[in-house]
C-alpha cells in the first residue's frame, strides 16, 4: 500500500514535477511538529525500505520542519484536463439504541456472510424492502433517523449515542457491490436545485420535507454500506481510516492511492472560502476520491464538523512529499 502504483497511471496524461519547499505557499508558517505526530501514527505500517528508513529517522531530528525538508521532496502530480478538487468528510454522531423500540427503528447492519464472496448483491431498494436482512441477528444498533443513516453510509464511519450516555463506534465493514450514485446530482438532474446549491445539508432538508419522495431519492443510490463495531478506539481519537489507524481532524486526508501512497505527507493548498495551507497525511481512501489532484479533508466528529465538511467543494493544489530517491525515480527520463 505504501508504493505509488506507477504502472496503473497513464503516464502520457500525467505530469510529475519536483518542486522546492519554497514553492509551497505558506510552508514556513505551518505547525510541522503536529504534522509529524500524525505521520508517526501510520509510518510504521509502511513496508518499503525507503519509507522505513524515514520512519526510523522521524524522531531523531528535533526540528520537524527540517525533518521533512531533509528527507522528502515535494512532487506535483497532475492529470491533463483535471484540476484539483477538495471536499470534506467527517464522523457523524447519530442517536440510537442496542434494541429497536420507540423512535429507534432503523438498523445499522453487519456484513451478511454471502456478501463477502464478492460481486454484486442486492440493491439498496431490495435490502430495505425485501426482508432479506430480517431475523438474522446482523443488527449492530437501531437509530432514529433514516436520512442520517444514509449519510452515515456515505461517510463510512460514525458514533451512535446511546440513551444511557454510552456510545457505539462503527466503521466500514463492506458494501453490496453496486456503484455509488449521487443523490445530489439526481436532484440537479430533476431541476430541483442548481449544482452550486447542493450540499449534504440541503439534501437532508429536502428529504425530510418530502418523506415519500425523499425515500425514493435515497434509493436512487443502489450502493449500500455495511458496518463493523470498532468501539475499541478511544473516544478522544478519530475513527479508523483505510490504514486501520485513527485519523486526525484537519491533518488526515483521503486520497486516490493510484497516485498518492497511503501514509505519505501531502501539502494542501485549498483555495475558496476559508483557504487552507497545511501539511496533511494521506491516511484514508474513498470510492469518490479519484485522481491525482483529488482529496477529501477530514473535519472531525459531530454536527459542527458535518456542516463544515458538507459545504466544502474548492479548487487549489496538492503536492505529495516523497522520499528523495523515490521522487527522482518517478520522473520520466526526458526530464532527468
Amino acid at each position: 500500500m505504501a508504493g505509488l502504483l506507477v504502472g496503473s497511471v497513464a503516464m502520457s496524461e500525467t505530469t510529475m514535477k519536483i518542486l522546492s519547499f519554497e514553492d509551497l505557499d505558506g510552508w514556513a508558517a505551518d505547525d510541522h511538529e503536529a504534522a509529524r505526530q500524525v505521520f508517526l501514527n501510520t509510518c510504521a505500517d509502511l513496508d518499503a525500505p525507503d519509507w522505513q528508513t524515514i520512519c526510523a529517522a522521524a524522531t531523531g531530528i528535533s526540528d520537524a520542519k527540517k525533518f521533512f525538508e531533509l528527507l522528502f521532496r515535494p512532487v506535483l502530480i497532475e492529470e491533463s484536463g483535471r484540476g484539483a478538487l477538495f471536499t470534506g468528510y467527517f464522523e457523524p454522531e447519530l442517536n440510537g439504541a442496542k434494541r429497536p423500540g420507540g423512535q429507534y427503528q432503523y438498523p445499522i447492519y453487519r456484513v451478511p456472510p454471502e456478501v463477502r464472496k464478492g460481486g454484486q448483491w442486492l440493491t439498496r431498494r431490495e435490502i430495505e424492502t425485501s426482508g432479506a436482512m430480517a431475523g438474522r441477528g446482523l443488527e449492530i444498533a437501531w437509530v432514529d433517523d433514516p436520512v442520517e443513516l444514509f449519510f452515515l453510509q456515505i461517510q463510512g464511519s460514525g458514533r451512535i449515542r446511546l440513551p444511557d450516555g454510552g456510545y457505539i463506534r462503527v466503521g466500514y465493514g463492506g458494501a453490496n457491490g453496486h456503484q455509488y450514485r449521487s443523490v445530489g446530482a439526481e436532484l440537479v438532474r430533476r431541476g430541483i436545485y442548481s449544482a452550486h446549491q447542493v450540499s449534504a445539508q440541503v439534501i437532508k432538508n429536502w428529504v425530510k420535507r418530502n418523506p415519500v419522495d425523499g425515500a425514493e431519492l435515497l434509493r436512487h443510490n443502489d450502493s449500500f454500506v455495511f458496518f463493523r463495531e470498532v468501539s475499541r478506539v478511544p473516544a478522544h481519537k478519530g475513527p479508523l481510516g483505510a490504514m486501520n489507524r485513527s485519523i486526525t481532524t484537519l491533518r488526515s486526508i483521503a486520497v486516490d492511492p493510484a497516485f498518492t501512497p497511503l501514509g505519505a505527507p501531502v501539502w494542501v493548498e485549498k483555495d475558496g472560502d476559508g483557504p487552507i495551507r497545511r501539511l496533511m497525511i494521506a491516511q484514508d481512501t474513498g470510492s469518490a476520491i479519484k485522481g491525482a489532484q483529488r482529496a477529501d479533508i477530514f473535519f472531525g466528529t459531530g454536527d459542527a464538523a458535518g456542516l463544515a465538511a458538507g459545504t466544502l467543494k474548492d479548487p487549489g493544489r496538492m503536492v505529495v512529499l516523497l522520499p528523495i530517491q523515490r521522487a527522482y525515480a518517478m520522473l520520466p527520463e526526458s526530464v532527468l
